[in-house]
């Protein structure tokens, strides 16, 4: 299955097979450098399968393509089923291993706390977390799920403001309309609803949306609406380009809210849960002023809100995994351009477990920035002019210190010798043997559920 090597080369684990890994692997693979790409799924599309809706039924299907196309290629080796942390130990990896480098892209798959006190102790009564939520929407549907359902109460609640809660209310609205049109026998499906918008199917059956007596969800934001991340600000903005942003995150907004009738209240920050029994029944507000970037509460302005079902939807965050050091909520990187990680010299982080975001065009760009920069930095293979251009608003002043600074020590890595990377490959092998892999695309079509929308 894998074949031996008889001269010196690189050889790179990367952590996670999603965007940002198989960009990774494809970019130091097409320079030479064998991969061994390891998933902790059956399949490695990550938040393409589980955190995108499925409503994006193009998409993701395109990107379950390009994925494939990367992970299928000479010198890249998929290991599924291999879980850092659980399965692969990351000291043992860092220390016994002998790889030339490893790269983390295995996500951010933690929802960030709702920083409420003793609020976590209502997760599965009366509060959900974003990440199974949409989970659960994704992979409901097939006869094999097993994991969590959720039922969706009128008046549901959902906290956040950026594009996944965008994602959460339309998934709460769909199934509120869905199950309001089914009890009056008009069968709809999920994609003539998100595509067409509520208001429209109904008038298509001659109803008005207000005569179905949904109770709509509603959406808590802690800011403005203009500062909602619907839509990326440039890097160093002007102000032309500051209210041309502005108003399209508005009109992002208005839309969703139109064609979903989603309700909103922006400048609202929760402070307290509301419980009853061993029941989360809401959660108490207070209204906010924005001050430059600092949120600042209004005294005697709280309001309490009922609610059945809280949806936090604040952001993700990157799994701990025993051995790797964390700063915050984060991994314990130098800085986000480069990824590399503070102990150790020899292990880069790129996409999402960096940035903590869950946008695919991001991932992959940092992705490949950070490949280029240990192809051209560290396994000095290429001229040394890798891409690390500065992202989220790092100044080139810095971003150019960054590089110099690494470059004085990254260039020294040699290539491993043919016996190392064959003591690599062995264990790999052994690894596949054990889950009766025996090449990419077969693994691909046996773990496929033949129900997967």
């Amino acid at each position: 299955m894998i074949a031996t090597v008889s001269e010196p080369k690189h050889c790179v684990a990367i952590i996670g097979g999603a965007v940002a890994g198989s960009t990774a692997a494809e970019t130091l693979a097409r320079a030479g450098v064998i991969c061994i790409v390891f998933e902790q799924n059956d399949r490695p599309y990550g938040k393409i399968e589980d955190g995108l809706p499925r409503w994006h039924v193009k998409q993701r299907k395109m990107e379950y393509q390009t994925i494939d196309s990367r992970l299928d290629r000479p010198d890249v080796f998929f290991v599924p089923r291999t879980r850092l942390g659980t399965d692969l130990d990351f000291q043992d990896l860092l220390s016994n291993w002998g790889f030339s480098a490893i790269l983390l892209a295995n996500g951010a798959w933690r929802d960030r706390p709702l920083t409420l006190e003793g609020v976590d102790r209502y997760v599965g009564k009366g509060l959900i977390y974003q990440n199974p939520f949409i989970y659960w929407f994704n992979h409901k549907n097939e006869r094999d799920y097993q994991q969590p359902r959720y039922e969706i109460p009128p008046g549901t609640m959902i906290v956040g403001g950026g594009l996944a809660s965008i994602d959460v209310v339309k998934v709460v609205q769909i199934e509120l309309y869905q199950a309001a049109l089914s009890a009056r026998g008009i069968q709809t499906t999920m994609l003539e609803l998100e595509q067409k918008g509520i208001q429209a199917v109904c008038a298509g059956h001659a109803l008005d949306a207000e005569e179905l007596g949904v109770q709509d969800c509603v959406l808590f934001y802690r800011r403005r609406v203009i500062d909602m991340p619907l839509a990326q600000m440039p890097d160093h903005p002007t102000s032309e380009q500051v209210e041309k942003t502005q108003n399209v995150r508005k009109k992002i907004l208005v839309k969703v809210l139109e064609k979903y009738r989603v309700r909103f209240h922006d400048c609202h920050l929760p402070v307290a849960p509301l419980v009853e029994g061993d029941q989360l029944v809401g959660l108490r507000f207070v209204r906010t002023r924005v001050d430059g970037r600092n949120v600042l509460p209004i005294p005697g302005s709280e309001v309490d809100v009922r609610s059945s079902l809280v949806i936090s939807s604040i952001g993700s965050i990157p799994e701990p995994i025993p051995g790797i050091e964390m700063k915050g909520d984060l991994y314990c990187f130098k800085d986000w351009d480069t990824g590399q990680y503070v102990p150790c010299e020899r292990v880069f982080g790129l996409g999402n477990v960096v940035t903590g975001q869950g946008n695919i065009a991001v991932s992959q760009k940092h992705s490949a920035q950070v490949a280029k920069y240990v192809l051209a930095n560290y396994l000095g293979i290429g001229n040394g002019e890798g891409d690390i251009s500065p992202l989220h608003r790092m100044t080139e002043n810095r971003a150019q210190q960054a590089v110099e600074k690494a470059e004085t020590f990254l260039q020294r890595q040699r290539p491993l010798c043919a016996s190392c990377i064959n003591s690599i490959l062995a264990r790999v092998v052994q690894r596949m043997s054990e889950l009766g892999y025996v090449g990419y695309r077969e693994w691909i079509k046996k773990v496929t559920p033949t129900d997967l929308e």
